[in-house]
């Protein structure tokens, strides 16, 4: 659980409540559930209709991120294909095949696969760079919907406040409905820029931290591999690994 993340969402919204008390004002005048159908649903029908479907779901499943982050263990990493490294010493390539089935992880696989099979180490960098490339351009373009979406949910706030204004116009006779419609309006942009601003954004640029580690990975992974595969010694892929880890 990362536990920054939820702290911070918890303080910029205590601070924002907290400066409404202050100002003598009332929590519930913030609670407005029309407001939030228009910033919510404006927002995401905008992001939906932008994305592709399969962008937009790993977009989605990826939200689950900022709060529990992918495990990767660099330490583990090294030692594993430091591991590697000791036995294509001792007994060849080809003994790294019996690796191969034991690995779940298919970039791995690929890799060791390639390595086995003889490939010389600019043509395995090259393999393997053209699919690091990929992968990252796949994660970014999922964790830009919610950068988009920091984009739209100020405007679609202003939309709100507009339809609010006109809710106001159309029951100027009626001084008792005024009150629920400029609330609207004015709670509707306070949902849109808070909603950006506190979460959408931060999300966008958290997740992509996350994609820029996982890359690191797998960056670690070809430079291993290399180094195998030009016989160096296992001391010192591990030592070149290290410099990884930050």
């Amino acid at each position: 659980m990362d536990k920054i993340s939820l702290f911070g969402l918890f303080l910029g919204i205590s601070a924002i409540v907290g400066g409404q008390i202050l100002e003598g004002g009332h929590v519930g005048s913030l609670a407005q559930p029309t407001a939030l159908l228009i910033v919510l649903g404006g927002t995401m029908g905008a992001v939906m209709l932008q994305s592709p479907y399969a962008v937009f779901i790993r977009g989605v499943r990826m939200m689950r991120w900022v709060w529990i982050p992918p495990v990767i263990d660099h330490a583990a990493l090294i030692s594993q294909v430091t591991g590697w490294g000791h036995i294509a010493r001792r007994e060849g390539l080809l003994a790294l095949e019996n690796v191969i089935n034991q690995l779940d992880d298919a970039f791995m696989r690929k890799g060791l696969q390639l390595l086995v099979d003889g490939a010389e180490p600019e043509r395995l960098r090259e393999v393997l760079e053209v699919e690091i490339n990929t992968f990252e351009e796949q994660m970014k373009l999922s964790a830009r919907i919610w950068e988009a979406a920091g984009g739209y949910s100020p405007t679609i706030g202003i939309l709100g406040a507009v339809l609010g204004l006109i809710h106001v116009m159309e029951n100027l006779s009626d001084p008792s409905k005024l009150g629920a419609g400029i609330a609207v309006a004015f709670v509707a942009t306070i949902y849109g820029v808070g909603l950006a601003n506190l979460v959408f954004l931060p999300m966008a640029n958290k997740l992509k931290a996350h994609i820029g580690r996982m890359v690191a990975q797998r960056e670690m992974i070809v430079d291993g591999l290399l180094g195998i595969a030009s016989g160096d010694n296992p001391r010192i892929i591990e030592s070149r690994l290290q410099g990884y880890i930050f």
